[in-house]
C-alpha cells in the first residue's frame, strides 16, 4: 500500500494512525496559529489589490469539487457581464522554472507546466487563468489585463492575497475525516474556521452527509452524461451507452469513490485504478491489457491528451445547486463583494448605479436611460427584461 493510500485509510476510514504521526498534528496546529495570529496583528499583512478577490477553498486536503464549483461560478459572473479571471498556484506542474514567474495559460500549454486544474479551467471556460506561487502578483497581473473580478482557486490558506469572500468546500460524503489536523488528519485548519466563512458548499451530500455540522450548508451537486475521447478523434457518446460493460475507471483525485459512483450509478462495472492526487500519468499507467474501455475524470484527461489510446475516455463533470441554494450563493457573492457597485450596461458597457424604485432595486444606465431590475439580490442583465425610462424620471436623477 502506497503512502497516500494509507493516509486515506487513517484520514476517512478510521484506521487507527500511529502514535507519531498524532504526535505532529499539535505541532502543525500550533504553527497554523501563530500564523493567523501575525496576520491578525499586522506583523504579517494581506495586500487589497484593485479588485475584489473570491476565494474558493476548503480546509481538508483532497478533493472537494473546488474546480467545477470555480467553472460554475465563472459562468454566472460573466452572465452578468463582469470580466473575471482566476489565479491559481497551479499544483502538480513542474517547478523547473523560476516559482515567481507568472504564466499565463492557453490552450496550447501543458498540465506539468501550469497544473492540471488551471488548465482544464482554462479549457472549460476560456478565460483567463494565471498561475504563480505569487498569488497578489498573479492577481495584480490579471487586473492589468482588464479582469474586474479575481476567483483565487484553492486559495483559502492564502493570507497574504486579501479577499471580499470566502467559500469554503467540504465533501458532503467523507465530511472532515477523523477531525484530525495534518499529518494525523485531513485538516488544514480546525474545524472552527468554517463559522468565519462566507458560504459553505457540501459537494454531492448524500443522506448520510454530516449536514448538521454546518448549518446553513449549501448542496452542491456534480453530474456528467456525455463522455469525450481523451486524444480527440472520436466524436462524444453518453455515457449510459456503457451500461453493462466493464470498464477500466482511472481517477487520480483527491476523492475517487466519488467518480466510481458515478459510473456505478450510470450502470458501468467499475474496475478501479486509482491514482494520487496530481499524479502524473505516463503511457503505460492507462495499458490495462485488453480493449476495455477506459474512462477518466476530466482533470486526469488533460494530462494524457498526447498519449492516450483510442479507446480512452473522460467524463466532464458540471456544478449545479437547488435553486434556492443558488440565489443564496449569488446573492451573497454580490453583496458582499460589492460586485453590484461595478457591474457595466450589456448594452453600452457604461456604467450602471444601485437605485431604489418602487417595485424595488434597480441597476439604472443613464446613457440608454434603462432600469435592469435586480430580483432577491440578483440583477437581471438582459435588454427584454429592463424598463425604458423617459427623460424625465426620478431614476436618472438620483
Amino acid at each position: 500500500m502506497n503512502l497516500d493510500a494509507w493516509l486515506q485509510q487513517v484520514w476517512y476510514e478510521r484506521a487507527r494512525a500511529p502514535w507519531w504521526l498524532r504526535l505532529l498534528s499539535p505541532l502543525y496546529g500550533f504553527a497554523v496559529r501563530c500564523r493567523h495570529w501575525l496576520y491578525a496583528r499586522g506583523w504579517l499583512r494581506s495586500v487589497h489589490v484593485a479588485a475584489p478577490v473570491i476565494v474558493v477553498g476548503n480546509i481538508t486536503v483532497g478533493g472537494t469539487g473546488k474546480t467545477p464549483l470555480v467553472i460554475w461560478l465563472v459562468g454566472r459572473l460573466r452572465e452578468l457581464g463582469l470580466v473575471v479571471a482566476v489565479v491559481t498556484r497551479g499544483y502538480g506542474r513542474s517547478t523547473g522554472r523560476v516559482t515567481t514567474d507568472i504564466l499565463r495559460v492557453d490552450e496550447n500549454c501543458r498540465a506539468e507546466e501550469v497544473g492540471d486544474e488551471a488548465l482544464l479551467i482554462r479549457l472549460r471556460t476560456g478565460i483567463a487563468v494565471y498561475v504563480s506561487r505569487d498569488r497578489v502578483a498573479a492577481a495584480q497581473a490579471a487586473i492589468a489585463d482588464g479582469a474586474r473580478v479575481i476567483i483565487a482557486d484553492d486559495g483559502l490558506q492564502h493570507l497574504r492575497l486579501a479577499r471580499a469572500v470566502e467559500i469554503a468546500l467540504v465533501d458532503g460524503q467523507r465530511g472532515l475525516g477523523n477531525g484530525a489536523l495534518l499529518p494525523g488528519g485531513p485538516l488544514r485548519e480546525e474545524a472552527a474556521r468554517l463559522a468565519g466563512v462566507d458560504a459553505v458548499v457540501l459537494t454531492e451530500a448524500g443522506a448520510g452527509a454530516p449536514a448538521g455540522s454546518w448549518a446553513g450548508a449549501l448542496r452542491m451537486s456534480l453530474s456528467g452524461e456525455l463522455v469525450q475521447p481523451v486524444n480527440g478523434v472520436a466524436i462524444e457518446r453518453t455515457l449510459l451507452s456503457f451500461a453493462g460493460q466493464q470498464v477500466h475507471a482511472v481517477a487520480g483525485i483527491g476523492n475517487p469513490r466519488r467518480f466510481y459512483a458515478t459510473l456505478e450509478s450510470a450502470g458501468l462495472v467499475v474496475i478501479p485504478h486509482g491514482f494520487p492526487d496530481h499524479h502524473r500519468y505516463a503511457a503505460t499507467d492507462l495499458d490495462f491489457g485488453d480493449e476495455r474501455a477506459v474512462i477518466m475524470t476530466e482533470k486526469d484527461a488533460v494530462k494524457c491528451r498526447s498519449f492516450a489510446p483510442a479507446h480512452c475516455w473522460c467524463l466532464p463533470v458540471s456544478a449545479s445547486f437547488p435553486a434556492a441554494d443558488e440565489r443564496t450563493l449569488l446573492r451573497r457573492i454580490l453583496m458582499d463583494a460589492r460586485l453590484l457597485d461595478i457591474l457595466a450596461c450589456p448594452l453600452c458597457k457604461g456604467p450602471l448605479r444601485l437605485a431604489d424604485a418602487d417595485a424595488g432595486k434597480v441597476l439604472v444606465c443613464r446613457a440608454d436611460r434603462l432600469a435592469f431590475p435586480v430580483r432577491d439580490g440578483i440583477p437581471v442583465m438582459l435588454e427584454e427584461e429592463a424598463r425604458p425610462l423617459e427623460s424625465n424620471d426620478p431614476l436618472l436623477e438620483r
